[in-house]
């Protein structure tokens, strides 16, 4: 089975190279890696020069944000199963070949999605992220989330929606999930980590500077699930949403309530760091 990932790339240079190692070194032995950069200028490019070998795609032209380097990236794969992550993140080692025995184990389901840690720009845990079983309503409200880093599709169902967005510029990842399940895609939870999600100043999640217009975003994706738009009483559907979300995973509501209250957990995650290929 062929993975293919896109990596989108822009002035990221700090943590670009544990992307792309995290990629080139996984043991799955049929991988497409595709990256994006539309012109870096903070030595990304000089990175990316280094794992040419690994890279059977590069896309170097400028585009639109974000959600246009992926659709462009994502009209160059070939493979059965895609995912992507951004030049900040990592996958952890081995990953891609579960998630191949997981599609291999189950050819009725679309999209499949493990858990991930999030961690800070010198890659030290903050938390643990689980991702929840699909329910419209739910999503809707606030009361599932999937781990971007770490959920794949299969080609077929990105291509039936007609890939990402190009003017949602803040939560193209959380749109396409929605397309894909309006349009009858089968969603599965893998209980596994198998990504890092990087949390730092210059992100969108980690400044904040996006906020008003993601909520503007979110607006009609959840117009789209529910078949109306929200009324009067979503402040109390998003706390039923919560509420049902902790009910349905427990475990889930363990982990939050440890990593909040005490300490995140100090996983012996293996070093993403390249050897012998820094620039």
């Amino acid at each position: 089975m062929k993975i293919s990932i896109v990596t989108i790339s822009y002035n990221q240079a700090p943590f670009l190279a544990r992307a792309l190692n995290s990629v080139a070194e996984q043991d799955h032995p049929d991988i497409e890696y595709i990256v994006v950069d539309p012109g870096s200028t903070d030595g990304s490019r000089e990175i990316i020069r280094q794992y040419a070998d690994r890279i059977a795609v590069l896309i170097d032209e400028p585009d639109e944000g974000p959600a246009d380097g992926l659709k462009k990236g994502f009209a160059r794969v070939t493979g059965d199963v895609c995912g992507y992550i951004n030049a900040d993140d990592a996958l952890l080692p081995g990953a891609l070949a579960r998630v191949a025995a997981e599609f291999a184990a189950r050819p009725e389901v679309d999209v499949i999605s493990g858990h991930g840690y999030v961690v800070d720009g010198t890659g030290r845990v903050l938390a643990r992220r689980r991702s929840d079983r699909f329910h419209p309503w739910l999503y809707a409200y606030g009361g599932v989330m999937l781990m971007q880093q770490s959920s794949f599709f299969r080609r077929q169902a990105y291509e039936r929606v007609g890939g990402f967005n190009t003017a949602n510029r803040t939560c193209w990842d959380a749109e396409l999930f929605v397309d894909m399940a309006c349009a009858g895609s089968r969603f599965q939870v893998i209980d596994e980590y198998w990504s890092l999600f990087t949390l730092h100043e210059d992100s969108i999640s980690g400044s904040g500077r996006l906020t008003e217009k993601y909520l503007a975003d979110l607006r009609p994706l959840q117009a789209r699930l529910l078949g109306h738009a929200p009324g009067p009483f979503e402040p109390a559907c998003r706390l039923a949403a919560r509420l049902a979300k902790w009910a349905r995973d427990p475990a889930g509501l363990a982990t939050r309530v440890h990593d909040h209250l005490l300490r995140p957990p100090r996983p012996d995650l293996p070093d993403l760091e390249p050897a012998g290929r820094q620039p």
